[in-house]
């Protein structure tokens, strides 16, 4: 009796049958048709809106099983209902596929024969059980950031130990919001916790790791890094960062005369961080996407060394703040939107030199395709045909509709960003679209779907607020963590959450991070002047699980005049050329840009 959970293929092939890889990858969400007399999807629609990421698929169906769902030509389901085995070609785990919750039911309970009785309330002495037998007489450093894991956790540590064992340090590492750090320790005390607070913000700014170098006789050696404040490499700057944190954790137990050796490391990891950052804690299969503060080596050593408390690792964003609510803990907490640990530094894109590869100018090319495809289709070209390969003739209707009603332009920009697509780290193009009339939101985010799909060295898809762009940026303006960019984007992030607040909408968006990007746009390309000029990018995010979700469409989940009005008060700051927003989904973006 097996789930094969998005991943059909595997099941397919152990049983005899075949796989190929398709020309044409599908990811992004798509609406399948199923076999609803199959009681996987008993109670199902015969069409269902579902989250696929693959590029190969199922050729030949294994002997004894039947296909039970499709997506057009491609298999998206297999079943032998006899040996009560099913293999699913998307994900029905995540929020994007709409139905995922009936299918799993339908699984766990009518096929499996499970019954609902493990709860949070069990989970929760589980975990207090498991705090107590590890730590015994111990004390335990837990580094709180104010969010809804670190406090979590904190109130775990709490419930199960004295009130003596438990040490919450709260470390500024200089890349926190604006008065973050003094609303996070009057937050905490309100609720009992008596934090330390440290400002830490200098042994960040220059804080160093140690990395692998790439040796062809492949003796294992290691380099230092370069310091923090001139570092570009996004997995860099995190790992330098979660290091930073273990090293001042370490001079606080110094400097409280405590033995190493009798003091645990907690920390509120989820199970979404380790995913992510590829640990064996997780999968010993999954593919690195980027490392998450709380599991560099530095971590993992611990982790091995058994000195590390994670109470929440098999727990998912929404799962820790039924577990907070049943804490205790107050619901502007447990609902506060969620700020990574690396905080502004991962919301920075640092950069020396513009990101322009080989396939640059082709993919410029195709992208002038798709934002004018009502005139495209009267001129044949070789780059027209890979577009129609990519797309149904449906998405063809609609690109015609789309591009004959509005003025469009999309062009790539010089910066690369992490995502995800087919489950695996996608690190590479923005896609910026401007326009000559205002924006139709609807058709803009039905493109920033289509075009990831076509492209695949595309994993983010922004508007440009503003007039139209005429000369696109092919360069950048030199950025690092430096006080100045910081306080730039501190001020930006400051004006968005403010007026966010005011809105009343804050509760609807699940989260919202403000990215400060080294693009200086409407330039004189012929002025080869140094620019100290950036652009802001409004990157909102809803989601159920935090595993995937979708932005906000103006207009529909967030109100046209608040993003404006965003728009209005951020490109009053200093040194802010443009605005952008963020239309992307997860996949094929990530909810950060690193």
């Amino acid at each position: 009796m097996a789930l094969c959970n998005g991943d059909s293929k595997m099941m397919n092939k152990v049983f005899g049958g075949t796989v190929h890889k398709k020309s044409v990858r599908e990811d992004g969400v798509f609406s399948i048709n199923v076999d609803n007399t199959c009681s996987l999807f008993r109670g199902l629609q015969k069409e269902e809106i579902v989250l696929l990421t693959h590029g190969d698929s199922v050729d030949k169906v294994a002997d004894g099983f039947k296909v039970v769902a499709r997506s057009g030509n491609i298999v998206a389901g297999i079943a032998n209902e006899s040996k009560k085995l099913y293999g699913a070609q998307f994900h029905p785990e995540v929020g994007l596929t709409e139905n995922g919750k009936v299918i799993l039911k339908n699984f766990l309970y009518d096929i499996a024969g499970c019954s609902g009785t493990f709860t949070v309330q069990n989970r929760e002495c589980e975990c207090i059980r498991d705090i107590k037998e590890r730590v015994g007489t111990s004390k335990v450093l837990v580094l709180l950031s104010g969010g809804v894991d670190s406090t979590v956790c904190t109130a775990l540590l709490n419930r199960a130990l004295n009130q003596d064992q438990v040490i919450a340090v709260h470390i500024d590492n200089g890349f926190m919001r604006k008065r973050e750090s003094q609303s996070v320790e009057e937050a905490l005390k309100k609720l009992g916790i008596q934090v330390k607070v440290i400002n830490a913000a200098h042994s960040f700014y220059n804080g160093t790791t140690t990395l692998p170098i790439s040796d062809e006789d492949r003796t294992p050696r290691k380099r230092i890094s370069k310091t923090l404040n001139m570092t570009t490499s996004p997995e860099e700057k995190r790992k330098i960062i979660g290091d930073t944190f273990v090293k001042i954790a370490n001079e606080v137990i110094g400097e409280m005369n405590l033995k190493p050796e009798e003091v645990f490391l907690a920390q509120g990891t989820l199970r979404p961080d380790l995913i992510e950052s590829a640990s064996l804690v997780a999968s010993g299969k999954a593919e690195l996407i980027k490392t998450h503060h709380n599991d560099t080596e530095l971590i993992r050593k611990l982790r091995e060394e058994g000195k590390v408390i994670e109470p929440l690792k098999d727990f998912h964003k929404d799962e820790v703040r039924i577990l907070g609510r049943e804490l205790g803990l107050p619901e502007e907490l447990v609902s506060r939107h969620p700020f990574p640990g690396p905080g502004l530094a991962i919301r920075v894109i640092c950069a020396e030199e513009p990101y322009i590869c080989k396939d640059f100018p082709e993919t410029n090319n195709i992208l002038k395709i798709v934002a004018d495809f009502s005139a495209s289709v009267k001129k044949p070209h070789t780059l027209l045909q890979r577009v129609k390969a990519c797309t149904t003739e449906e998405d063809q209707e609609k690109l015609m509709q789309i591009t004959s009603l509005h003025s469009l332009n999309a062009f790539l920009l010089p910066i690369k960003t992490v995502g995800v697509q087919g489950d695996c780290r996608s690190y590479s193009y923005v896609c910026g679209i401007s326009s000559k009339d205002e924006p139709d939101w609807e058709s803009l985010i039905f493109l920033a779907r289509l075009i990831p799909r076509m492209c695949h060295n595309i994993n983010r898809v922004v508007y440009i607020f503003g007039p139209p762009v005429k000369e696109p940026p092919t360069d950048v303006t030199p950025t690092f963590l430096t006080t100045g960019v910081l306080s730039t984007l501190r001020q930006a992030d400051f004006e968005a959450h403010n007026i966010l607040r005011e809105s009343g909408y804050a509760g609807k968006i699940s989260q919202m991070p403000v990215i400060l990007t080294p693009l200086h746009f409407d330039r004189d390309p012929l002025q080869k002047q140094p620019s100290c000029q950036r652009s802001v990018v409004i990157r909102t995010f809803i989601t159920s699980d935090f595993m995937t979700g979708i932005p906000a469409t103006p207009g529909n989940e967030i109100p046209v005049e608040v993003v404006l009005k965003m728009v209005t008060e951020i490109k009053k700051i200093p040194g802010i050329s443009r605005i952008m927003y963020d239309l992307t989904s997860k996949p094929p973006g990530t909810t950060e840009w690193e």
